[in-house]
């Protein structure tokens, strides 16, 4: 049970970090891999780029924060 409280805390923990830093920035701005069309009544918004580049960052992080030692 402390190993789900631990992971629960830190989970917390990075949603206020994530949406401080959101409340902060205000928009993520569109990175140039994001597939963004917008037509007459129609928008699509993929963001490759962007997931990408969270994926990874969030990888790195998660890893050294769940490293066995």
């Amino acid at each position: 049970m402390g190993q789900i409280g631990r992971v629960l805390i830190m989970t917390g923990f990075l949603l206020i970090i994530i949406g401080g830093a959101l409340t902060l920035l205000g928009r993520v701005p569109r990175l140039p891999g994001d597939i963004y069309v917008q037509r007459k009544g129609f928008t699509l918004y993929v963001p490759l780029a962007t997931s990408l580049l969270l994926s990874v960052v969030l990888t790195i992080l998660l890893n050294f924060l769940f490293a066995r030692r």
